[in-house]
């Protein structure tokens, strides 16, 4: 097959024995290109930690990632005004909580201001499962919307490592120019290294790969990555 052989041929070009510096895997990543779409650019950082649960939290690129967030605020009086001046997409209180019980969840990020979580809360089964509850450590639980929003709708991602300990990260498009990628690796790297759990010992990052979305991993040397 046409796309078999191509993506055989793209591994071959890569070296699995070799570290590459940042600035080769991104060049190298984007000769390989080979789909007639924009790729995605993926990031994936294996972590050593006894409880990969605790692993979590929120950065943002300084590039953005090329995908844009429909983002809810559920809030009262003027926060409402507030929350649109910001950028948010739908606003609203218990409206938006019925619709959401009635199945709607046309929107890939949620914020709620204090006085709302009572009723948000019974929304656990529904934004629960689709990791979108609001809560006050990732400060999407807040009377500052306009701040929250803000950074929602431009770089700002939330992160968690899955059951083997990887933390997979869509880090930008592969028409971003080098910089705007190597950029947004170098200060989603930062913020896992400033949120490592207190309790992880030695060496907490094993391995970063980054890849597009048709193309093979290549490994990143991410103890030479400047923080």
């Amino acid at each position: 097959m046409k796309r078999g052989k191509a993506i055989t041929a793209q591994r071959e070009r890569v070296d699995k024995t070799n570290l590459y510096s940042i600035e080769e895997a991104v060049k190298l990543m984007k000769e390989l290109k080979w789909a007639k779409f924009d790729e995605s650019v993926d990031l994936s950082v294996k972590i050593v930690h006894k409880s990969m649960q605790n692993v979590r939290g929120s950065a943002i690129l300084p590039a953005g990632t090329g995908k844009t967030k429909k983002v809810l605020v559920i809030c009262k009086g003027d926060k409402q005004k507030e929350a649109l001046d910001a950028g948010a997409d739908y606003v609203g209180a218990e409206d938006v909580i019925e619709k959401i019980k009635e199945g709607w969840i046309d929107f890939q990020a949620v914020v709620a201001t204090p006085d709302m979580m009572k009723e948000v809360g019974k929304l656990g089964s529904v934004l629960g499962r689709k990791g979108l509850m609001p809560k006050p450590k990732s400060g999407t639980v807040t009377d500052n919307v306009k701040e929250i929003v803000k950074e929602l709708k431009g770089g700002r991602v939330e992160y968690r490592a899955d059951k083997t300990g990887v933390v997979h990260m869509l880090i930008g498009k592969l028409s971003f120019p080098d910089m705007s990628i190597i950029d947004n690796i170098k200060a989603f790297y930062s913020q896992l290294l400033r949120d490592k759990p207190s309790d992880a010992k030695g060496n907490y990052i094993k391995s970063i790969h980054i890849s597009s979305s048709m193309g093979p991993g290549i490994k990143i040397n991410h103890k030479g990555i400047e923080r």
